[in-house]
């Protein structure tokens, strides 16, 4: 029986040293050498042998890290030795003035200095006794912090045991925990999934999160750890230097060690740096609020101590706040080229990623709901880089009792057209795409375009001179165009005025489906304005449609008939459509309108299962959509095709037991071409 039992402790011993290898390939070198789902296996095996094997359960099994009972309060902690924060530099002539400092202590000319980026995150230390993960505690005051060591072990990027044969007695590891961008995007989707409020940045969630005091509730957040140095320690071979050669250490030990660290000589090579970290900030996978320099040399960091709760050997170089608290004073809604509505914030100034900000983005209704920004909150506004700024999120606690929701307007701002939002769009656009000051250099740019008027010569600077000059409001206005105006623009001698005006003349006769995409209705391409003009035959039957009506044409979904509706319903539009024609623009019209021979999928129910092999989810919806087709998430006996792909799940299950059609991708295609005649019901269907 003990034999055996060694052998379970050797089994035991031997899955969670593979497992933590795992979790280190993964969460630390972000390279993963087995899928997921072994991964699991390998996990789900340790625990049964720990739940047969209670009495050889060790308290550095990766196991441990889905979190602890709940604590009604966290301990205090006493650091060993203090962990003192940095003072900051915000201008280059502090750093020249500290290297200026360093050097003259020193009586030396050159300082090497170890250079790395500065986390904006939550600053921990970690004490290992004999290897083993004893203790991790906040900063705190910077002598007394806060025992959080529950947390920190479902932290995944930090040992529970170091992967060393002969530890030191006793190792305090120092470093920062933080959310990865990626992982706080995340983390705030599953929020608003869950109702529950969101994060204003990474580090209110890291902080948060690191200080739950149910564990479980931090070991569902994917925080990471990164070291950048050593605290107190006793024996084992520790490097005692060089900063550098710690971190070098700590690497070896498995903690994740940040790769953007150097060693630098000399105050131009520090700001060099700073620049460089500054461009590239918005690229790193993390956030950062600036650059720490330290004094490479150990012994050289020992001469030059400390002064006051900072240390002399080294400053923090930070870079202009990226986030910043205002007031929202109103929300205005402008008009894009393109007839989107935007809400902007208006706001009191604030200066914010280095310069002075009154305005900032709020890209749509939705996320104005999202956000639950009302006029006249507490907003936090964030700029990054050459970034637009944006509103990312309110203070709730300090909400005026005057704070008024926001609703998008019913008009446009500018036109006073319609404004609609289409269905399965975030986007509310402004109707009057013709006539919409906003709009016209886009639309008369179109308009003028090769494949709809084909109007040669009509640029987009000569556009531009047209409408800034309000010599051209609408595509109309093209038609009115004198020689004298053209020839008296910028760049337009009387020649190149004729060869303009002579293209003009030209596009006045053009053919229907031409006209229809001209016009720049939202969704209409090349095709859908062909089919259109084959199906109405006339401009007239088409402009009075309903959206029930252009359901039936082939090709024609929902949202594009509502987009075109929508459109002709525009009294302004129809008026310009009306002095096009008055102004000789013409084309040939059929008198009949086309009877197209009913599309197999029009008024069918589908069901989409399993992966396609050619075809995505979404086109497949899509394209059975436009066809007149419904596509629904669940199987019932009033399904008529369930689309099988691999993998299939339940609906297929169902499909069979209801006895519902069955379409793999090659039949579907047929079905969409119209080239399956058998299948117009149920009953053909094998």
């Amino acid at each position: 029986m003990e034999e055996s039992i060694e052998t379970i402790r050797q089994q035991m011993q031997s899955l969670r040293e593979t497992i933590e290898n795992h979790n280190y390939r993964y969460y630390v070198l972000d390279a993963p050498i087995i899928p997921d789902a072994e991964y699991d296996r390998l996990f789900r095996e340790l625990q049964q042998l720990e739940q047969r094997y209670p009495e050889l359960m060790s308290p550095d099994s990766p196991t441990q890290r889905v979190g602890a009972a709940p604590l009604k309060e966290f301990r205090s902690v006493v650091h060993r030795t203090p962990m003192l924060s940095l003072n900051n530099a915000f201008e280059d002539k502090e750093v020249e003035a500290f290297d200026r400092r360093i050097r003259e202590e020193l009586k030396i000319d050159d300082v090497d200095y170890a250079v790395e980026p500065k986390f904006d995150g939550l600053a921990v230390g970690l004490t290992y006794e004999n290897g083993l993960l004893v203790r991790g505690a906040t900063r705190g005051d910077g002598y007394t912090g806060e025992d959080i060591t529950a947390n920190l072990r479902t932290i995944k990027s930090i040992p529970l045991r170091l992967p060393v044969q002969f530890p030191p007695a006793l190792l305090e590891v120092r470093g920062e925990v933080l959310i990865l961008k990626a992982d706080f995007e995340r983390l705030n989707l599953e929020q608003q999934k869950k109702g529950e409020k969101l994060f204003a940045n990474s580090r209110n969630a890291a902080a948060g999160s690191l200080r739950q005091l149910d564990s479980s509730i931090t070991a569902r957040r994917r925080l990471t750890f990164f070291a950048y140095g050593l605290g107190v320690h006793e024996g084992g071979t520790i490097p005692y230097k060089r900063h550098s050669e710690e971190l070098a250490y700590l690497a070896s030990l498995h903690f994740p060690v940040v790769c953007e660290y150097k060693v630098v000589s000399g105050v131009a090579a520090l700001l060099a740096y700073y620049r460089q970290m500054a461009a590239s900030r918005d690229r790193l996978p993390y956030d950062v609020d600036g650059v720490v320099y330290k004094v490479d040399d150990l012994t050289q960091q020992k001469q030059l101590g400390f002064v006051s709760r900072a240390p002399r050997f080294a400053i923090a170089h930070k870079f202009p706040a990226q986030e910043a608290v205002t007031d929202l004073l109103d929300i205005e809604v402008q008009v894009g080229r393109t007839g989107a509505l935007t809400p902007v914030a208006r706001l009191a100034p604030v200066f914010v990623g280095g310069v002075t900000v009154t305005n900032a983005t709020l890209h749509n209704e939705d996320e104005i709901k999202r956000k639950q920004i009302r006029i006249g909150d507490k907003v936090i506004v964030r700029r990054a880089g050459d970034v637009i700024p944006e509103v990312v999120g309110i203070v709730p606690e300090q909400r005026s009792s005057h704070a008024k929701p926001f609703s998008m307007p019913d008009l446009c701002p500018v036109c006073g057209a319609r404004a609609v939002r289409l269905p399965g769009e975030t986007v509310t656009r402004c109707t009057g795409g013709l006539f919409c000051p906003a709009q016209r250099k886009q639309a008369i740019l179109h308009f003028a375009s090769r494949r709809a008027m084909d109007i040669e010569g009509l640029g987009e600077k000569l556009v531009e001179q047209l409408v800034d000059q309000s010599i051209v409001r609408t595509p109309a206005d093209l038609y009115k165009l004198g020689l004298a105006a053209l020839a008296s623009l910028a760049r337009m001698a009387e020649k190149s005025a004729n060869n303009v005006l002579q293209a003009i003349e030209k596009s006045k006769n053009t053919t229907l489906a031409r006209f229809i995409y001209a016009l720049g209705i939202r969704h209409v391409g090349e095709s859908t304005a062909k089919t259109l003009a084959q199906y109405f035959g006339q401009l007239d039957r088409l402009m009075v449609a309903d959206a029930g009506q252009l359901q039936q044409v082939p090709d024609i979904g929902p949202v594009v008939a509502l987009s075109i509706a929508d459109f002709f319903a525009e009294s302004h539009n129809r008026e310009v459509i009306e002095q096009l024609r008055s102004c000789g623009v013409t084309w040939s019209e059929s008198n009949e309108m086309a009877v197209p021979r009913s599309h197999l999928i029009q008024g069918k129910t589908f069901v989409l299962t399993g992966t396609l092999p050619n075809m995505a989810r979404d086109e497949a919806k899509d394209r059975i959509e436009r066809l007149g087709g419904k596509v629904t998430s669940s199987v019932s006996s009033k399904t008529d095709y369930v689309v099988v792909g691999t993998d299939p799940g339940s609906k297929y299950d169902k499909a069979v037991q209801l006895a519902v059609p069955l379409l793999d991708e090659a039949g579907l295609i047929e079905l969409l071409e119209g080239r399956a005649e058998k299948c117009e019901s149920k009953d053909d269907v094998g």
